[in-house]
């Protein structure tokens, strides 16, 4: 510590040159924060108390197939399982969504007495649900979606369905609060089934079925066992919990978590270059002052602890105002995508997250320093006072 004020001068001695180096270090780990937070917010982050208990049923070849709608009951039946609500997802398209993206949001035809058995986060005032329950074309929408497209309880909301080709008009009697902080509508799926029988189809059918376990250690047994029950069936199922469900719709963009690391990689590659050029030059530059430095009795490891310093206080610095821009870039993220992809709903700089991004910035300084610091340091005297630029 007591070079500390030596460390300092000599890493601002050419303050462009520092400038430069810490502005190119801070927008890389800016991009790697991101990165990382997004990693760590996908597949890192635990799943809500509430989340954890649940588990979704979907066909087992894809999605895109419905099942048959008694599957409910008999899920129901397997030990373990509290609740069972089936759903199916709606698409369509409200106002001219196509042209704005922003008023897009996901709306789920649901069984409307089963709905809050299942999602016991929702709450709702009583009155409200059964309004919901009473009004065949009544929905609900959770409080976040209310307050970003300014819904209010008896407005009228039309989509224009694409999937099933009808026009629905849809009245808010309920605005539900979710400490997931979700965007959702939900109405209720006889209004599917009605359609489908004036096109003269009796079937039932639901895409999804989301099953409330007992306990989140019950829901791999449970899985199991519901998909062991429809497994010689002509709809063999596919039952996974609610978080492995959610991230398998990343996988269509394609393996993301290797999407994530290679970049990582790429970007931490190429700051210990950028570093690394920078203190070569700085080095080059006081060979001979190394040697008067030696000649006044500072040893190798006086030396190579200081330049090791330079390079790291130089990289602190410009991982620490990466690290304030990724924060607010996380935020706008997080806006932006929060309601398509559950998991960046809560992305930020966690302090794991910062904690590893610190370390990144020191190794990424000691790296980068350590070859021309250690020949600078063992470099003779005489060698060092005779060197020419």
């Amino acid at each position: 510590m007591k070079f500390l004020s030596l460390i300092v001068k000599n890493a601002l001695r050419n303050k462009r040159r520092s400038l430069l180096t810490i502005t190119s270090l801070a927008m890389s780990l800016c991009l790697l924060g991101v990165l990382i937070a997004m990693y760590h917010a996908i597949y890192l982050t635990e799943a809500p108390a509430n989340q954890a208990r649940r588990m979704v049923t979907r066909h087992k070849v894809s999605i895109i197939f419905g099942m048959p709608v008694y599957y409910r009951e008999k899920i129901a039946q397997v030990p373990g399982v509290q609740a069972v609500v089936a759903t199916q997802w709606f698409q369509g398209e409200y106002k001219n969504e196509r042209q704005d993206r922003r008023l897009f949001f996901p709306r789920f035809a649901a069984d409307v007495d089963r709905l809050f058995d299942v999602f016991t986060s929702y709450s709702m005032p009583a009155e409200q649900k059964q309004e919901f329950i009473r009004d065949r074309l009544g929905c609900v929408v959770s409080d976040t979606l209310a307050n970003r497209l300014n819904f209010k309880l008896g407005d009228k909301i039309t989509i224009k369905g694409d999937i099933f080709p009808f026009e629905i008009d849809l009245t808010v009697r309920g605005i539900f609060a979710s400490e997931e902080n979700l965007e959702a509508l939900y109405f209720n799926n006889k209004v599917i089934e009605e359609w489908l029988k004036s096109r003269g189809s009796n079937r039932s059918f639901a895409g999804t079925f989301t099953v409330l376990a007992d306990s989140p250690d019950n829901v791999p047994r449970i899985s199991k066992a519901i998909d062991e029950l429809f497994a010689n069936s002509e709809t063999a199922t596919r039952t996974e919990s609610e978080q492995a469900f959610a991230l398998s719709f990343l996988a269509f963009i394609g393996n993301v978590k290797l999407i994530l690391l290679s970049i990582c990689a790429a970007v931490t590659f190429t700051i210990v270059l950028v570093a690394a050029n920078t203190m070569a030059m700085s080095i080059r530059e006081r060979t001979r002052e190394i040697g008067v430095m030696k000649t006044l009795g500072f040893t190798r490891e006086m030396i190579l602890g200081m330049v090791l310093g330079e390079s790291a206080l130089i990289s602190l610095l410009g991982g620490a105002i990466g690290l304030l821009i990724a924060a607010g870039l996380c935020a706008g993220v997080r806006a932006a995508m929060g309601s398509m992809i559950f998991q960046l709903q809560n992305l930020g700089m966690e302090p794991s997250v910062l904690a590893l991004l610190l370390g990144i910035s020191i190794f990424v300084g000691v790296c980068s320093a350590v070859i021309p610091a250690w020949n600078a340091a063992r470099m003779p005297i005489l060698s060092a006072l005779k060197f020419t630029d």
